[in-house]
């Protein structure tokens, strides 16, 4: 039996694309919001899911950093996919009919040199792949839309002009996520451990936490930081870093971290990938 991916967004989104990459024989499960994903995974309504966590363009995805860490779910994997902007439009158009352009309000911020090269007039649409599904529906050759390779796919749509975003490093790292731990046995591949933590109300305290990591030569890839409660004192970090926590440098760096902080929680072990 397939297994259920969660995704949020429309059909054709950049999420189910990843999600497709990540599990090709999976069947997708859209959802409306981010907390409607986690809520169908922690439910059982899906096996998994797959959401964004950062964009090389516009950062973090602040609602992950919110949502995951009190969803109760583990972080299983990750997947780095490059985000394509292409141009679809409906069956047997070519680039000269178009004369509008619908997509998010990001993606098309995000193709400006284009849409200006094509004097196209732009739509707001409420997401990428939605705006594809519309364009379907509406079956006028003058409007395209700008989404994914893969919603031109799910959709019946042609692909007028390929990759027509601005920048050429336009980046999203995915998670996995699952009710259930999938803790790799150390040693056989590279893996990361994210977790999240506060830190004492000492001074100092987060200069001699990060210090374990430091003296025990523990890359940390990443440090986010984020209000809690939305109080102005009240601070969680989340840290992702490259070890297992079975390996003798992170249980030090571990240890070091516990004297300095008051809250400490692992959401997951998972092999590392190349962006």
């Amino acid at each position: 039996m397939a297994k259920l991916i969660a995704f949020q967004g429309e059909p054709g989104a950049f999420s189910h694309a990843a999600a497709h990459a990540l599990f090709p024989r999976g069947k997708a499960f859209p959802c409306v919001t981010f907390e409607d994903t986690l809520v169908a995974v922690k439910s059982g309504q899906a096996d998994y899911g797959v959401v964004p966590v950062e964009n090389s363009l516009y950062g973090r995805i602040t609602d992950i950093y919110h949502l995951l860490p009190e969803s109760g779910l583990y972080i299983t994997g990750e997947h780095f996919s490059r985000i394509e902007m292409n141009l679809l439009g409906v069956r047997g158009s070519t680039l000269k009919d178009i004369k509008s352009v619908q997509s998010l309000s990001v993606a098309l911020g995000q193709c400006r040199k284009f849409i200006r090269k094509h004097r196209l007039k732009t739509i707001n649409g409420g997401d990428t792949a939605g705006s594809a599904r519309e364009i379907a529906e509406r079956g006028d050759k003058s409007v395209a839309a700008i989404a994914s390779r893969f919603a031109a796919e799910v959709y019946g749509l042609d692909i007028l002009a390929e990759n027509i975003e601005d920048a050429a490093h336009n980046t999203t790292r995915f998670l996995v996520i699952s009710r259930d731990p999938e803790t790799p046995k150390r040693g056989r591949k590279p893996v990361k451990t994210t977790f999240v933590f506060r830190v004492r109300n000492v001074p100092a305290a987060l200069y001699k936490a990060m210090g374990g990591f430091a003296t025990n030569g523990v890359n940390m890839t990443k440090l986010e930081s984020y209000m809690l409660d939305g109080s102005f004192t009240a601070t969680q970090f989340y840290a992702d870093i490259e070890g297992h926590p079975e390996d003798p440098s992170v249980k030090l760096a571990f240890e070091e971290l516990g004297f300095f902080t008051n809250h400490f929680h692992v959401l997951g072990v998972y092999p590392s990938a190349k962006p």
